[in-house]
């Protein structure tokens, strides 16, 4: 999934994959706290676009941020740190293209199997990964605050 792009899909808008910029991190961080019970902060976020081995994608419709994933690479690992979509833009294959577009990314930058960790509660995100072909290799006990919940470790061989 090359960044830059228009995305077609059928019965909904298309839309863009490019890279996030300090300019998105309102509507980013609007986003992120809609998305997550305990949300990221805009530091972190503004830490990880100083970072060179991190890729931060982001997803537009008419003009809009409508998600992002954010990932880094370590020597020959990657972690999937975060992928969220606004809850008007799901079903739309932003999701799957976000991080269809990280994997690329890693890729591209020589890691060899990229990790994530995901609420057991979320169905939806692990039965996407899965289809991707990510499999659960572990679990992180009390990993989730608000609720307190395990993590599934997921990870992909890239």
């Amino acid at each position: 999934m090359k960044l830059g792009g228009e995305v077609p899909r059928t019965g909904s808008a298309s839309f863009r994959l490019r890279p996030i910029s300090e300019s998105d991190l309102d509507r980013v961080m609007e986003i992120e706290r809609a998305c997550f019970s305990t949300p990221w902060k805009d530091t972190t976020f503004r830490g990880l676009m100083r970072r060179a081995d991190t890729d931060l994608v982001g997803a537009e419709r008419d003009r809009r941020l409508v998600g992002y994933a954010v990932c880094w690479t370590v020597v020959d690992q990657s972690e999937l740190g975060n992928v969220a979509v606004a809850e008007e833009a799901r079903g739309a294959g932003i999701g799957r293209a976000l991080v269809e577009a990280v994997v690329e990314r890693v890729r591209a930058r020589g890691s060899r199997e990229c990790f994530l960790e995901v609420r057991e509660s979320n169905q939806v995100a692990q039965a996407l990964y899965r289809d991707m072909g990510f499999e659960v290799v572990g679990r992180r006990k009390a990993y989730y605050a608000l609720p307190l919940e395990d993590a599934l470790v997921m990870r992909l061989f890239v």
